[in-house]
């Protein structure tokens, strides 16, 4: 089978299918795997493939609790002079999320407690980033994602705005909570074979294009869920750990644009992008440092 991978044109496949395969065959010899154990693993992966939907992916999810989603991720994104960090980009992302100006609401009413999300869009050496484009999802306050009601009439507790021309931006949205991830899939039925929880933490899903800079797919986390130090999909880092600053003024809540009440929270937090020479500058250094120590 090595020998049929030199016939890949491709130089990269090539690379990709002759380590592919021969840690695979690597992994059955030393488990001595069985024909029944195969024949299981060829179904759950059948299964898996079966459970996806255009609103759906149990691939991504097994990747995520597999821990494979956050190792990519660290490849691929790394940390350069401050630049925000990365996370998963996580199964429930779609690409129909309304476009929406600063300080609309990515949420419709009554989707949970409310909260203000604000900052400035900014390179690594301080300036601002303007018409940045910042995507962003959540859950809604009983922990479901749109995709996941039977009834999705349009995107909700999602939305694209743009920061100005100074880099700034804010937005209103809906506290995030902890939830489970689908366990009604064969990903479920792994975790409960291997005896652990299917719980995330509370987070703030963002992805931040601009012309020039890397793009980030990222995530804030709230402080103080219990999850966060067990991320079923591994996915928090602790530079985007956020406080939450309580605000009880009926006066700035209606000029935030929160229609009722006096109260909400407020999330303040720049977002910090790296120009795209750093980070290939970054990918390379720390790909040829992988390539070496494999080496040896």
């Amino acid at each position: 089978m090595l020998k049929l991978t030199e016939l890949t044109p491709d130089p990269r496949k090539r690379f990709l299918l002759k380590n592919l395969v021969t840690h695979l065959h690597q992994f059955v010899s030393e488990t001595s795997l069985t024909t029944q154990e195969w024949e299981e693993a060829i179904f759950f992966l059948t299964a898996t493939g079966q459970k996806c939907t255009p609103l759906r992916q149990e691939f991504i999810l097994l990747s995520d609790v597999l821990g494979v989603s956050a190792l990519v991720d660290a490849i691929n994104n790394p940390t350069v002079n401050g630049g925000t960090d990365s996370s998963v980009l996580g199964p429930f992302y779609t690409d129909d999320s309304p476009d929406l100006e600063n300080g609309d609401s990515i949420a419709s009413e009554d989707k949970g407690d409310y909260m203000y999300v604000e900052g400035r869009v900014l390179s690594t050496d301080g300036t601002p980033v303007p018409n940045a484009s910042i995507e962003t999802w959540e859950t809604d306050g009983h922990g479901f994602y749109d995709t996941q009601y039977a009834q999705r009439d349009k995107p909700d507790c999602r939305g694209r705005i743009h920061a100005d021309e100074d880099g700034r931006y804010g937005y209103r949205a809906i506290v995030p909570v902890a939830y489970p991830i689908p366990g009604d899939g064969p990903v479920g039925q792994l975790l409960l074979a291997t005896g652990r929880h299917n719980m995330r933490p509370n987070h703030l899903h963002i992805m931040v294009e601009a012309p020039g800079y890397r793009k980030l797919v990222s995530a804030f986390y709230p402080d103080g869920d219990e999850w966060l130090e067990s991320d079923a999909v591994f996915g928090v880092k602790r530079s985007l750990v956020v406080s939450l600053e309580d605000v009880k003024d009926a006066g700035e809540a209606r000029k935030r644009g929160f229609p009722k009440g006096d109260a909400f929270k407020l999330l303040k937090r720049d977002i910090i992008l790296v120009p795209e020479g750093q980070s290939k500058a970054a990918f390379e250094q720390n790909a040829k440092a992988a390539a070496k120590n494999a080496a040896v």
